[in-house]
This record gives C-alpha cells, structure tokens and sequence, in this order.
C-alpha cells in the first residue's frame, strides 16, 4: 500500500471518528446491560466483502458470531453497487456495516458513508505475508477490549504478527503488541478473528473465533477492516 493512501485512509478515518457521538462509553466485550444488547440486537449488521479468499475468512468468522443479524452484500466498484450503496445510506435506516475489502473498494465505501454522515467505530489497516502480518488499528470507545483480544487470538494461532491501536476519542495512548512465528500457526486466523469481533460488537460473546479454514495458497496483500454505523 503507497504512503500516499494509507494517508487518505487514515485521514478519512479521523475526520469520520471525530464527530463520533455516544452515551456513556462502553467496553465491547463486557457484560452489557440488557437496554444496550436489546439495541444492538435491533440494529441490522450488513457485512461488505467482495470475493477474495481473506475476505471469505473474514465472513466465516463473523457468520460464526452469536447473538448477530448479518446480512452479506457483495462490493463492486460498477455504478449499480455505488447507487445502491448511496441509497441505503440516504435511507436513514440504523445499521452496521462491518468489513474486509481491498485498499481501494474500502477507500470508495468509507469515502461515502463518511460523505453520508455514518459514524466510523473501527479502522484496521492490515498487511499479510506468508506466515506473518501487520495490523495498525484506528477505534473508539465502542471497540474497547478488541485489539487486546484480536491481539491474543494471533498469539494462539501461532502466526508471526504486529500489532499497532491508537484511540481517537479517548486517552488511551498508542500501543503495540507483537508476536513471534512458531512455524505451525495458522496464517489466515486474522481474517476470521477480525470477522468474528467485529460482527460481535456491542453484544454478549464468548470471546472464541472460529478457527480459520486452511487456505489452499497463503494469503498475502493488503487490506481494510471497518465498522460503521450508519
């Protein structure tokens, strides 16, 4: 990914998270209240993916998600999807969109949900290699408690990993995490944990991804990850 872009991402990303509005902060995976998860049980979960092998790990992982509605739409970048897309923004109708696209099809996505007022929860910027990956992280208060069990469940797995948070609407500072590889570790477990505690927020979970299908090839390349709530 050029400097260039993920500067533009990153740069969407915090003009979307500042004008984030919330009630009282809360931890993502805590035990809610039950106001809160009869909430955000009623608001529909639209997961975005296109067709790539990383993004249908990532739906495994968040089909795999208790106490979740999820509808999957598929992302193209042809006017139909762009039209459709822009429709259901203007319709004012509560959703999450959760993701795992490309740089460039989340780059279009993000642009117009920021464009249409969403509220950006989540912003991951990850790049796999064979056996390892790279992961910085842009969040809220609404996803307090993710990165420290998105960064665990790359520990177990056994798959080398860095790990980058930075809080936009809190005073947490940056922080950083890493792991080694084991050599035995499953290389695509990123793609379904970040499926699995995206489609989780803001509701009751057992914490435990699915663990990832073995891919025929490695995945490599980069990639977005997001929530929004629109």
């Amino acid at each position: 990914m050029s400097v260039n872009r993920r500067f533009v991402l990153k740069s969407m990303a915090l003009s979307s998270i500042a004008g984030v509005t919330m009630g009282s902060a809360v931890r993502a995976f805590a035990a809610a209240t039950a106001g809160s998860s009869a909430t955000a049980a009623a608001r529909p979960v639209v997961a975005l993916a296109n067709e790539g092998a990383a993004e249908s790990i990532f739906l495994y992982g968040a089909l795999a998600a208790s106490d979740t509605r999820l509808q999957v739409q598929r992302v193209g970048r042809d006017p139909g999807f762009m039209l459709d897309f822009e429709r259901q923004l203007r319709s004012r109708q509560p959703m999450r969109l959760i993701g795992l696209l490309d740089d460039a099809s989340a780059a279009l996505v993000v642009d117009m949900a920021r464009s249409g007022g969403a509220r950006v929860q989540w912003l991951g910027q990850h790049i796999a290699e064979a056996g390892f990956s790279r992961h910085h992280l842009l969040n809220t208060d609404s996803a307090e408690g993710c990165s420290q069990q998105f960064s665990r469940q790359l520990q177990a797995c056994g798959a080398g990993f860095s790990l980058n948070e930075e809080r936009q609407n809190g005073p947490i500072v940056p922080r950083r995490m890493s792991g080694p590889s084991r050599g035995t570790g499953q290389s695509a477990q990123w793609a379904s944990s970040i499926g699995y505690l995206l489609a989780s927020l803001g509701t009751r979970t057992t914490l435990a991804a699915p663990l990832a299908p073995t891919a025929s090839a490695p995945i490599t390349g980069s990639f977005v990850s997001f929530s929004i709530e629109a």
